[in-house]
């Protein structure tokens, strides 16, 4: 069998997808947007000038070109899975259907953040983690995976409570929780990422609890980050209800979590000891949910948030 996957994989994430496929001897590929580099700095000057002048972004259409190139060389696939379509134009879309039989979607972004519905009527079968989009759209909600392998991040915690995420307009629910925690005589540390974070890298150092870089951190090292909190912070952005890879991973590793995100409330493998929803004024985020451990899920709850078990529904694999 012939699976590719299409998407644009800037935390990756969905490599993990491909390599579950081969695990399972299917030919399995990705072509990630995310990796496309400009060749040299003269073609990035010139897509520079291009946005400015003519309003095109050529690195974007390169991207979309490449899709096709590549799938020239690949050929025709069984199944093609495209991760979050919007970012692809609808006559890219065209093309690349002629190369299957199934065209699926899967959005793990809400619609109400990124519209997609310009292009969802080309697939087969659309997939999202949301289940509003669910609920209004008739899509099939699946929710993100448990990637890493399954283990317990042994030793004592440097602090109370690890966050980690992109620059973006949480930072400042996050600055409120940290200086509650301080009021409560509790630490933190965190780590955030994104191109806008120069000025904080800069100012920022000598705070040995927080952590401001431009560099993505990799998946092999994320489980040093939590392992340095005894809970895990969750904290998602406005207009999402899918659950974030932060929860999965929280399973993965053992790591109780606190979150802003209350339909998780919905979920089986939602657990009071485990998981604390926050009030919209902090008032519940107290020193108790630090003092206790752990409490494992039931065996059949955390296997049915696997990448096996994702990539067996989403590919209807047996």
């Amino acid at each position: 069998m012939n699976i590719c996957v299409i998407s644009f994989d800037f935390w990756q994430y969905d490599a993990h997808i491909v390599e579950a496929l081969k695990k399972r001897g299917i030919n399995a590929h990705h072509i990630n947007l995310g990796a496309y580099r400009h060749r040299n700095i003269a073609a990035r000057a010139g897509n520079a000038l291009s946005k400015i002048f003519l309003k095109k972004n050529l690195k974007k259409q390169q991207r979309q070109e490449l899709i096709l190139d590549q799938l020239k060389v690949l050929g025709r696939q069984d199944q093609i899975l495209v991760i979050n379509p919007e970012q692809i134009e609808k006559h890219i879309h065209l093309q690349v259907r002629e190369y299957t039989d199934r065209y699926i979607a899967y959005l793990y972004d809400s619609l109400a953040r990124n519209p997609a519905e310009h292009v969802l009527n080309l697939f087969d079968k659309v997939f999202s983690f949301d289940k509003s989009d669910c609920n209004t759209h008739n899509f099939e909600l699946i929710t993100n995976y448990i990637y890493l392998p399954e283990q317990t991040c042994n030793g004592d915690a440097e602090f109370d409570l690890v966050y980690m995420a992109s620059y973006d307009d949480r930072l400042n629910l996050l600055y409120k929780i940290t200086n509650r925690l301080g009021t409560l005589g509790l630490t933190y540390f965190y780590v955030i990422v994104g191109k806008k974070t120069w000025k904080k890298e800069f100012f920022g150092k000598g705070n040995s609890n927080r952590k401001y870089t431009r560099k993505r951190i990799k998946h092999n090292d994320i489980t040093d980050y939590y392992g340095k909190g005894k809970v895990l912070l969750d904290l998602v952005r406005n207009r999402q209800d899918g659950l974030s890879f932060r929860i999965f991973e929280a399973m993965a590793i053992r790591k109780k979590v606190i979150t802003n995100n209350r339909t998780i409330l919905d979920y089986d493998l939602y657990n009071p000891n485990n998981i604390l929803v926050l009030a919209e004024d902090l008032s519940n985020l107290t020193a108790d949910f630090f003092n206790t451990d752990y409490e494992e899920l039931p065996r059949e709850i955390y296997n049915k948030y696997t990448l096996e078990t994702w990539v067996n529904t989403v590919f209807q694999l047996t």
